[in-house]
């Protein structure tokens, strides 16, 4: 079975492979439920959105949601963790949680279905991506990593079991992912992919190693990554996985 429905402006898919099940449709409608809930509360378009909220001061962070306190904790904890880089704060001061909220989203998602007992999908949020056992009994799941050079071409083929793998890049979106301690949007890199076994830590990950550049692979390997793809600006591609 097979889903797919817009929310938070991108397209969600939900390739279910669990034969038998006849929770599927209700664990499906949790899971985007789960999902237009988190647009409904972190969209930076919405006026009434929470984000929107504590951006004019109308909350502070202590008398924020449950769901918002987690995603700024694990914001901070990012920007600890990566010496400053990754910052849900604008060059400009504005709170945006873009970086972290699809991932988490996303994966908030999975665990819904992944609660119901589905044990075989791939969920797919505008191109990360969550995978839960097999598609075919012996063969993993297979995501394409897209060339940044050329929107027509394969980089890399992942074949991933329950995990995740988040790409952030600019050759798309444009200048979006900014270094926290310098606020300067001219990056090193122009994409990164990252495997871990969540999209939470995934996606977090990648946006982090966009903005800190080749040193961000090593680091990536030590917080949590099983394997780091980017690509510099001037081409050369580069990859990592743990040693030992």
């Amino acid at each position: 079975m097979r889903r797919v429905e817009e929310v938070m402006g991108l397209p969600i898919s939900v390739d279910v492979r669990d034969e038998d099940h006849g929770q599927v449709d209700a664990a499906l409608d949790a899971a985007f439920a789960v999902l237009r809930a988190a647009d409904e509360r972190f969209s930076p378009y919405r006026p009434d959105s929470e984000l929107n909220r504590l951006r004019r001061a109308e909350l502070t962070e202590d008398q924020a949601s449950d769901q918002m306190r987690e995603v700024l904790a694990i914001a901070a904890q990012a920007h600890d963790d990566s010496g400053g880089v990754f910052d849900v704060h604008t060059p400009d001061g504005l709170l945006d949680t873009d970086g972290v909220v699809k991932g988490w989203a996303a994966q908030c998602a999975a665990d819904v279905l992944v609660a119901a007992g589905l044990t075989r999908f791939c969920l797919n949020a505008g191109g990360d991506v969550v995978l839960r056992g097999e598609p075919e009994p012996g063969r993993p799941w297979d995501v394409a990593v897209r060339d940044p050079r050329d929107p027509k071409a394969v980089l890399a083929v992942l074949g991933v079991r329950d995990g995740a793998v988040a790409t952030s890049g600019t050759y798309e979106r444009g200048q979006h992912v900014w270094d926290g301690r310098t606020g300067s949007v001219d990056l090193p890199l122009v994409a990164a992919t990252v495997v871990a076994a969540d999209l939470t830590v995934a996606d977090v990950l990648a946006t982090t190693v966009l903005a800190m550049g080749t040193d961000g692979v090593d680091w990536a390997l030590r917080h949590g990554a099983a394997t780091v793809i980017v690509v510099t600006t001037d081409g050369q591609i580069l990859a990592g996985t743990p040693q030992g």
